[in-house]
């Protein structure tokens, strides 16, 4: 006797807890689908997911009539041409398992859905195709070419080749700005399309309420560090007029604001690796204020250049494992020696159910809740015992209504550090208590750190983690220091 799952998820690293639902494809979805979005509070995300529950206990989702087609959901090539069946569990696997009534928000006004992705990464800028790399467990990362990083002690990264903005960038605008900036215009464009509002479609919103949150960690890090070298060595009448503008960390908001109309909320949150999540909470809570219809929200970071390779080896931050890269990011290996950075850019498009109901927009995934809070302990290092990071988990899990016992699956923020690593592993297990069917694994194995995108890049990964019923597994996985519910393979949720 099978019973169906009701599946909750967690987001990737990040400040604040975010939850969300997302549905699978129609034609192979449980009566019942749920997804929490969790970022972390400090440079932790999590991912959480799937409670079992009895058919009896389920409760129906006003969402089901709205759910998606996913254009491409048995394209990967795992799934063998056959169709995934819906995601079911042995009923003795829930005999234990106590679930409490969640409290979430009703109003369609204040719910906030997620009705579409965008992305550029190591992998490409296509959402299915970065999926299908992960799957696949193929790393991103290579030696560095755009520079020559011969003299640095790290020499490797997952850098991004061959980006192609065509259609989306002007040619002019497209050799002026900075790689941090197009990546975000481009990510934002191509999500709007995802959420069926591809060029003349915006005029069915009303743009005063529709505002642009995406974040960097480090800015326009080109434009700054190439316009100090000419003040440096031809003053200051050589110096960009761009420098300033492209150099600033709200740029990327408000370039993509400015092409679209979007005339509501539109800044920028600057907060390491927690900054993608910042903004996804932001942006959500501007929509259950009424303060707007519809937000773009996420990341986007640029900074694998010879100044942001230098900073993060000065900090001794990164792993310099030159002889064999693709094997440097080992979330949780007894060898680790730090992270590998990582660029691109993740977005979400956000609006409030009620907008999205009204347009007939795809609405793939919902957003239940969120928090934030800090652990007061030091600039880079995660407490030992992960209390900041537990506490922000739990307050988030409350917020969502989403009971610790309804988690069975976490996509960590696991940066491959020796510190960061085994406090988020910590935290996990003051949260939840019995871990023992959670699965756990670290997209950064893959693509490396991306900074202030790792959480759109992450989140997006999480998200079609639930639609296709595939976990990506962690690479790079030799002497394991993490549970044994660590997914080293691709899985089954």
């Amino acid at each position: 006797v099978n019973c169906q799952l009701s599946k909750y998820l967690t987001l990737p690293p990040a400040p604040p807890h975010l939850l969300f639902r997302v549905f699978p494809p129609r034609s192979r979805r449980p009566p019942l689908q749920k997804i929490s979005l969790l970022p972390s509070p400090l440079p932790y995300a999590m991912q959480a997911l799937q409670s079992l529950q009895s058919p009896s206990s389920l409760r129906p989702s006003p969402l089901q009539p709205l759910q998606r087609k996913f254009r491409n959901a048995t394209r990967h090539a795992f799934f063998s041409q056959r169709k995934l069946s819906a995601i079911t569990a042995s009923a003795s696997t829930t005999k234990n398992v106590s679930v409490s009534a969640p409290k979430r928000e009703t109003d369609p006004k204040k719910r906030v859905v997620i009705t579409g992705m965008g992305l550029v990464s190591v992998f490409g800028n296509d959402v299915d195709a970065y999926y299908d790399k992960l799957l696949a467990g193929e790393s991103g990362i290579t030696l560095i070419d755009r520079f020559d990083a011969s003299k640095f002690p790290t020499r490797f990264a997952g850098q991004i080749r061959g980006f192609n903005s065509q259609g989306y960038i002007d040619g002019k605008n497209d050799r002026r700005l900075d790689d941090c900036l197009r990546y975000c215009i481009v990510a934002g464009k191509k999500a709007l399309e995802d959420a069926d509002l591809g060029g003349d479609k915006l005029s069915k919103i009303d743009l005063e309420k529709a505002g642009v949150l995406v974040g960097s960690g480090m800015g326009g890090l080109t434009v700054f560090s190439d316009n100090v070298q000419t003040l440096i060595e031809k003053g200051h009448r050589k110096v960009s007029p761009f420098f300033i503008p492209y150099s600033i960390t709200n740029m990327a908001s408000a370039l993509l604001g400015i092409e679209l109309g979007f005339m509501g909320p539109n800044y920028s949150i600057s907060t390491a690796c927690a900054t993608s999540n910042y903004c996804f909470y932001a942006a959500a809570n501007h929509i259950r204020r009424g303060e707007a219809d519809l937000m773009i929200a996420g990341g986007t970071e640029a900074a694998i250049i010879p100044i942001g390779l230098g900073g993060f080896v000065a900090c001794r931050a990164l792993s310099q494992r030159n002889d064999d890269p693709q094997t440097a990011s080992r979330p949780w290996d007894r060898d680790r020696d730090g992270f590998v950075m990582g660029e691109g850019s993740g977005v979400l498009i956000m609006e409030s159910l009620e907008h999205a109901m009204k347009r007939g927009a795809p609405i793939i995934a919902e957003y239940l809740g969120g928090a934030i809070n800090c652990d007061a302990y030091h600039m880079t290092d995660p407490r030992a015992d992960g209390l900041g990071v537990s506490t922000c988990i739990e307050r988030s899990l409350e917020d969502a209504g989403v009971s610790p016992e309804e988690v069975n699956y976490i996509n960590a923020h696991a940066t491959s550090t020796l510190a960061g690593d085994l406090a988020e592993i910590n935290a996990i297990k003051k949260v939840f208590k019995n871990t023992s069917e959670i699965k756990i694994n670290a997209t950064k194995s893959m693509i490396g750190h991306c900074l202030g995108a790792a959480g759109g890049l992450e989140a997006i990964a999480t998200v079609k983690a639930i639609n296709t019923g595939w976990l990506h597994p962690s690479i790079n996985q030799f002497v394991c220091t993490c549970p044994s519910s660590l997914s080293k393979q691709l899985c089954r949720i």
